[in-house]
């Protein structure tokens, strides 16, 4: 009998046409909506799309003609409702028939919208946390906006909260808050059993109530595009303990980074911004931004923080022709008033307005383009107690910047593919370019790069390799139905080289920069190679290597390693390296395996390190996942069943 969206299969059965309800033997009831499948020694239809059951079982994953369930739910006694759940008196979850775990009662989705409801639990065991649980409660509160709960016991430090608001109005406009408080045992400093806890791990805050607050939203209204990123930590060791589960680091930094396209900053950054952007760009090629930054410094003293704070900062760019000729102009007009604790404080204006145009008539072959801009920077100075700026007031910097630059580009075609198209080709870009800026002479604060500028006199020269390789593409002919084949030209890697000359007279002894050598290789569509290397021209020696590469295919199988080596500058005794290792590998009999390691190589120490499997089988899965670093040891367990216990 097919029930609107339901089939229901029976030995036999009693139906009332009129009332539209019905009484069944041996009868299964396959749901279209999250794949839910039930039987029962007796099924009664009570309503248009509700039941009630005898000594029946449901699972929420498709089985195919005679398959045994994996899994399933057993119950004495059910009530199914449309819109509603299922609920269930003396059941039992089963693994291939097997009871594993009893209930009197037990609630289960089968709900067409989301639900309220629990999620499935995270367990661990560690050697310093001990036993962990965390057992999430997602709370629908409308189809736009929901809240999950994150109740986590620890059996050494006690019980965190943790909560995740989320609300979405549109594509474009959008937000998730997620925080968490612990009032933590074994930071209590005054207990001497927790001694042990700090030497090992190394870790110096004092503060026994322990907290992150991380958000990000986008909202978009009218032609304006804001952007807002919350994070507030309690101290500096919270990040890199509470890693794992599913509010740590982790999971929360993926999390924003898959929904909003950018993700948290780096956990060892000791500066954690809270900013709000909002953006206006307009068709004339103008656009105006402004921003309000805040910083939770880590590192605040009793005397108080050194980080500054913008309140606001205020752009407006442009790119404009210059009336009819070949000429752009463009500018940068950027207002920002720093604050912060201690330290110098000011509000700076700065103006730069440049004109640039290409100059074709030297030759058909040479690409050259030359620049000239002016910059007045002013500075109204508050000495926020630093003695070194006390007599001062307003600062005024006028620059005038003078750039140019020469380069071709030649291309050549190589070798014979298939039916004697192109195999690949080889794209040749010398350049050499100037700039010139004038020296202001006048001592300013320091804030960023900006205030920086000044005193250039370079000649910069390089040459940039890049090469294509043509790939050929099946597509079909709609009008004859023949196949034909188009090439696709894609990367398939650069080699760059790069190093300034230094014209002042003060580098007369150094005038040459490191050499700069970038390479990028691309052997297949989903693999990529990358080395950087600084090579100083007088020690003859490397400054820096970095090695980044990573593999990834369709079955899902990920490989990606970074190196990293810098060498030790003229105040530090040694050099260092790290290396850092991520692996994921789908197995047979569906399994799949997942390796982990940051280790730095030149104190032969491992940073962290993390081993998963899984077994992962259409309607369930498991993940097994043990996390190692130099003063703790974690194993964790996921257990997760297709379409229960997911918001």
């Amino acid at each position: 009998i097919d029930i609107g969206p339901d089939k229901l299969k029976a030995s036999e059965g009693l139906v009332h046409l009129t009332r539209e309800t019905a009484s069944f033997t041996d009868a299964t009831i396959i749901r279209q909506y999250k794949d839910m499948r039930i039987e029962g020694r007796i099924v009664e239809k009570t309503g248009e799309l509700t039941y009630h059951i005898e000594d029946g079982w449901l699972i929420t994953c498709k089985l195919k003609k005679g398959q045994s369930p994996p899994w399933s739910f057993h119950a004495a006694d059910a009530d199914i409702t449309d819109g509603g759940y299922a609920f269930l008196k003396h059941a039992t979850f089963r693994i291939k028939d097997i009871p594993v775990f009893y209930s009197p009662y037990m609630l289960l989705p089968a709900k067409r919208n989301r639900q309220t409801g629990f999620l499935f639990p995270s367990v661990s065991l560690s050697d310093r946390d001990g036993f962990s649980l965390e057992w999430p409660l997602f709370v629908n509160i409308s189809p736009s906006t929901d809240i999950t709960l994150y109740p986590h016991y620890f059996a050494e430090r006690g019980f965190m909260v943790g909560a995740e608001a989320r609300y979405m109005l549109a594509k474009d406009s959008k937000g998730t808050v997620m925080a968490n408080f612990l009032s933590d045992d074994l930071s209590d400093i005054e207990n001497p059993d927790n001694a042990e806890y700090y030497s090992e791990g190394g870790y110096t805050h004092s503060n026994q109530n322990r907290y992150w607050i991380r958000g990000k939203a986008n909202q978009k209204f009218g032609g304006w595009v804001s952007r807002l990123n919350i994070d507030l930590v309690s101290d500096q060791d919270y990040l890199d303990e509470f890693t794992n589960g599913f509010t740590g680091y982790s999971v929360s930094d993926k999390r924003f980074s898959d929904e909003f396209g950018r993700g948290l900053q780096d956990a060892h950054t000791d500066e954690r911004e809270n900013k709000l952007t909002t953006l206006r760009s307009w068709s004339n090629g103008t656009s105006l931004e402004a921003t309000l930054k805040g910083i939770d410094d880590l590192r605040e003293d009793d005397i108080g923080s050194t980080a500054l704070w913008t309140f606001p900062e205020v752009k407006y760019s442009g790119l404009i022709p210059l009336y009819d000729t070949d000429v752009d102009l463009s500018w940068d007009a950027d207002y920002v008033y720093y604050k912060r604790d201690v330290g110098v404080e000011a509000q700076r204006i700065d103006l730069y307005p440049k004109l640039k145009t290409a100059l074709p008539m030297l030759s058909q072959y040479l690409e050259t383009t030359v620049g000239v801009g002016i910059r007045d920077t002013i500075y109204m100075i508050d000495d926020n107690g630093d003695e070194a700026w006390q007599d001062s007031d307003t600062e005024n910097r006028f620059l005038v910047d003078i750039n140019g630059e020469i380069a071709t580009t030649l291309r050549k075609d190589f070798g014979i593919g298939s039916k004697g198209r192109t195999a690949w080709s080889h794209t040749l870009r010398p350049f050499v370019r100037y700039t010139y800026v004038t020296d202001p002479d006048v001592e300013l604060p320091s804030f960023d790069s900006v205030d920086n500028v000044g005193d250039q006199h370079v000649i910069t020269y390089g040459v940039n390799n890049f090469f294509y390789i043509s790939e050929s593409e099946g597509s079909s002919d709609s009008e004859n139905g023949e196949e034909s084949e188009h090439d696709l030209e894609r990367d398939y890697g650069y080699i760059k080289l790069q190093q300034n000359y230094d014209l002042r007279s003060e580098a007369s002894e150094e005038p040459l920069s490191d050499l700069q050598f970038r390479l990028s290789w691309n052997p297949w569509q989903n693999m990529n190679f990358k080395y950087s290397t600084d090579i100083d021209m007088y020690d003859k020696d490397f400054k820096q290597h970095t090695v980044e590469g990573d593999y990834r295919n369709d079955r899902g199988d990920l490989l990606s390693f970074d190196y990293l080596f810098q060498a030790g500058a003229a105040d530090q005794d040694e050099d260092s390296s790290s290396i850092r290792l991520v692996s994921w590998f789908n197995l047979l009999y569906d399994f799949a395996a997942g390796y982990s390691l940051e280790r730095s190589i030149e104190d032969s120490v491992t940073i962290a390190e993390k081993i998963s499997l899984s077994y992962n089988p259409s309607c369930w899965s498991v993940e097994l996942v043990a996390d190692v670093t130099p003063d703790h040891e974690q194993v964790m367990i996921l257990f997760k069943l297709a379409n229960i216990c997911t918001p």
